[in-house]
């Protein structure tokens, strides 16, 4: 199997360390001379195979780093028989530090407490044996080979992980803060448009059916009335505008004409002077918070909105009551085929109303009852509503 390729900055630093071990033995220093009870093979030419090795061992520093460490480990051993170098020392070094920086979690761990017994070791057996206090600098040689390479392997990778960690923990927040603008942009879009949807067609749609029943019906009275009634609603129809846009100007600052439960009774009246058959029966004691005052205002609306659009001629009846803590709205209107003008619908009334109910915690429910088409809405009245 193919080893993988070097880092390059590992290509550097084995070519570096190689070279600087040649430079030493060129000019002939060890780190042992060659009357040393442990040196077995003296002269420059053993030195070489180790050097040679280590500088092998740094190209797999960050690629291998295990095995960089096992055959690095081997290497030190027999420059220990030889006259040394000290390049070989250092390469050593840098191996065991990258072992433990690169190398597995698991290794890392094993690494550091192998090091440190190698330490504690070289410091007491020594020592217990030849009894004479230079016998301690043993152990100092062997941590500062081993353990304090391992140790700050291990302190670099602590701060490493930590600064992923953060930059991770950074990008996820940064991710969360995207989602949550994108759905409060989603969010206040969609109220923008059950706003814009049941200001307008109440007024659009009554204007619709009127201009068709004036261009059907030949009668001068009954075109004027249908003007009339055009005009009526194209004002109010502008005048809801206004306050949309004012909306939309002021930003979250609702603007004071708000509509309210006590607007029922003039919206009613507008859609009997628009064609309708429509009644009113209210009946509720306590204070409405405004969010609820709003959607059961918007409901009954929409619902007059629909039964002007396609209701068949017979009485429309709205009726409001407070029963166990929640505001009933119930609007129902006759239901079957429907002869004359009607205006085209797109299930947006619907659905912005279902959308109001859901964002109060209500429920509701719209279909044919009967002879009758019923739309309810039951809508808590308990503080702490969401809006």
């Amino acid at each position: 199997m193919a080893l993988p390729r070097p880092h390059r900055f590992d290509v550097y630093i084995a070519a570096g360390g190689l070279l600087g071990g040649l430079l030493l033995v060129g000019i002939g220093l060890g780190t042992r001379p060659s009357s040393d009870p442990i040196t077995l093979f003296d002269g420059p030419w053993p030195v070489l195979v180790p050097l040679t090795v280590l500088a092998g061992c740094e190209l797999l520093r960050r690629t291998a780093p295990r095995t960089a460490l096992l055959t690095g480990t081997a290497a030190i051993c027999a420059d220990l028989v030889t006259q040394g170098n000290l390049a070989t020392i250092l390469m050593f070094t840098d191996v065991v530090y990258a072992a433990v920086l690169y190398g597995p979690l698991a290794s890392a761990r094993r690494i550091q407490w192998i090091t440190g017994l190698l330490t504690v070791a070289g410091t007491l057996v020594p020592f217990a044996v030849w009894r004479v206090p230079e016998a301690l600098l043993i152990g100092v040689v062997v941590g500062v080979v081993a353990y304090a390479p391992a140790a700050t392997g291990w302190i670099v990778r602590n701060h490493r992980d930590a600064a992923e960690a953060a930059r991770l923990r950074a990008e996820q927040t940064a991710l969360l803060a995207e989602m949550d603008r994108t759905q409060a942009v989603t969010a206040e879009r969609a109220r923008m448009a059950r706003e814009l949807h049941d200001m307008v067609a109440n007024h659009l749609s009554a204007i619709a059916i009127h201009s068709t029943a004036a261009l059907s019906i030949d009668d001068p009275a009954t075109s004027r009335e249908a003007l009339s009634v055009i005009r009526e609603n194209s004002v109010d129809g502008l005048a809801e505008m206004r306050r949309l846009i004012g909306i939309l100007r002021d930003g979250d600052r609702e603007p004071s004409a708000v509509p309210t439960l006590d607007g029922l009774a003039a919206l009613v009246d507008g859609a009997r002077a628009n064609g309708l058959d429509a009644t009113l029966d209210a009946r509720h004691h306590s204070a409405v918070p405004a969010p609820v005052e709003l959607a059961a205002y918007r409901i009954v609306q929409e619902s007059l909105t629909n039964a002007l659009k396609h209701a068949c001629p017979g009485r429309v009846r709205v009726s409001l009551a407070e029963r166990d803590g929640d505001l009933t709205v119930a609007v129902s209107s006759p239901y079957g085929d429907r002869d004359g003008p009607r205006a085209p619908g797109s299930g947006a009334g619907l659905v912005g109303m279902r959308e109001r109910a859901a964002l109060l915690g209500g429920t509701f429910d719209a279909g044919p009852d009967g002879p009758h088409w019923t739309v309810r809405a039951t809508l808590p009245l308990r503080e702490g509503v969401p809006e």
